[in-house]
């Protein structure tokens, strides 16, 4: 896994794997649940690189910005926890989390590597800064590592950009510690430079991924990995429709894929089951459960659905179509991490649901045989209808508007990828003009729309 920090702060010079993008993990957030236990890990190997964990007597964290307004809804303070004890977010068990987290609370021991345990008073250890916002992005923590004497032995800042991708203070790309600084044959920042990689090698967009992905992994992995994604994408789809009842976080929302899914069982596919798949897995990483981020957790319905819809719809079930999808989609959203972002707290649901659109519509164009103009018209068209979406979930928690949301970001994607095919893919607004006018959207956005639920629906709704 290949972790890279570009915002809409910095200029990205690196390369960035798609596998970076679609992160294997657990539900209810990418930037406030998997980043967070990404980065409690390597808060840890780092004392223990520096022969500094064997003294530690116990961590404190603060939370700060977006994750301290709306960590307790997307599970911040449990990921931190679980980090500190060394789990990772792909491996990790989501139905073992609940007797982890209470044999910790009992115990108050966090049983972290190397047979060290670090005392843990139930929260007492992470603290929320309402007032203060870091200076490097919206989702700050700082950790701090304290002997038993209470004494200092070390303290790092980090980051969550979104979609899983965790930095230290200095913007350092972090894969646990290790920099991602390949290079790849066909480098882009921006949608003009990859099409003119696809013009002047007569290649499909997944080709020139293809190609890059090479430098990190064999033809094989790559397509391995990628069914992987697929394979756990579908999952998450097939358990949604079958897991019932009340999602968890107070709101008392009921899972409604379920039922959805018995109403048009019996119904040819259409555009409406889109709504059955995206809700079907957003409920399940509303629920903790496993999911893909695609690219962030909170968007992690739109583009699952999407593919479940070509394969159903078209009957298209063969894995090189996946494959293709995946890569391009893939390619789409390394657009938006290195000219935007792709987090919430930095740009509000435009940077999630629009962004997961945009890919999800240009991958569709893709596997249905439009070229690469007509790709990149359908990823803009995709994006541009989703200026200025607010991330404003109620009482912090990934459940509204966000899983409604992922419904209507897949039949966006669908619609846009439809219109694309019908035209040639001459249009006048490019994508790399979208992509820009969103990271200034977002920049202009206030605080109060961007995961803080401080606005919107989070205080005009009152909590259930």
């Amino acid at each position: 896994m290949h972790i890279l920090y570009c915002s809409s702060y910095t200029k990205c010079i690196m390369n960035i794997s798609i596998f970076a993008l679609f992160n294997i993990g657990i539900g209810p957030s990418s930037s406030h649940t998997i980043g967070p236990m990404r980065a409690a890990k390597a808060f840890i190997l780092a004392l223990q690189q520096k022969n500094l964990l064997a003294k530690t007597n116990h961590v404190n964290i603060d939370l700060y910005g977006s994750l301290a307004f709306t960590g307790k809804g997307h599970g911040t303070d449990m990921a931190l926890v679980l980090g500190l004890a060394n789990y990772d977010p792909e491996t990790i068990e989501p139905s073992e989390i609940p007797n982890i987290l209470g044999k910790i609370i009992a115990s108050g021991l966090i049983k972290t590597i190397d047979n060290v345990s670090l005392h843990y008073k139930n929260d007492a250890n992470i603290k929320l800064h309402f007032d203060t916002t870091l200076p490097g992005h919206s989702n700050g923590m700082q950790f701090s590592a304290f002997d038993v004497h209470d004494k200092l032995l070390l303290q790092e800042i980090y980051y969550s950009t979104g979609g899983g991708f965790i930095v230290n203070a200095d913007t350092l790309a972090l894969n646990f510690a290790v920099r991602n600084d390949k290079q790849v044959p066909f480098p882009f920042d921006n949608a003009q430079e990859l099409l003119q990689h696809c013009k002047a090698q007569n290649k499909s967009i997944a080709q020139i991924i293809t190609a890059n992905e090479l430098e990190w992994r064999t033809l094989e992995q790559i397509n391995t990995q990628a069914l992987k994604i697929w394979y756990t994408m579908n999952q998450a789809i097939e358990r949604g429709c079958i897991n019932s009842g009340k999602l968890p976080g107070g709101l008392n929302v009921p899972r409604r894929a379920p039922g959805l899914y018995q109403k048009l069982r019996n119904q040819p596919i259409s555009t409406a089951w889109l709504n059955v798949y995206a809700i079907a897995v957003n409920e399940e990483n509303a629920a903790g459960g496993r999911v893909v981020t695609a690219p962030t957790n909170g968007a992690s319905g739109i583009i699952p659905a999407v593919i479940k819809y070509y394969q159903e719809f078209y009957q298209v079930h063969a894995d090189a179509k996946v494959i293709e999808f995946i890569l391009t989609a893939g390619a789409l959203g390394i657009l938006y991490k290195k000219g935007a972002s792709i987090s919430g707290a930095e740009m509000g649901c435009q940077g999630e649901v629009g962004v997961a659109c945009s890919m999800a519509a240009g991958a569709l164009t893709a596997v249905l045989g439009g070229n690469i103009n007509q790709v990149e018209q359908a990823a803009e068209i995709a994006i541009e209808h989703h200026f200025g979406l607010t991330c404003d979930p109620i009482k912090g928690l990934v459940q509204i508007p966000c899983i409604e949301r992922n419904a209507m970001g897949a039949i966006k994607a669908v619609n846009a990828a439809t219109i694309a095919l019908l035209e040639e893919g001459k249009h006048i607004v490019s994508l790399d003009n979208a992509i820009k006018t969103m990271r200034e959207t977002g920049r202009d956005m206030s605080s109060h729309y961007k995961e803080t639920s401080q606005g919107g629906l989070a205080v005009n709704v009152p909590e259930c």
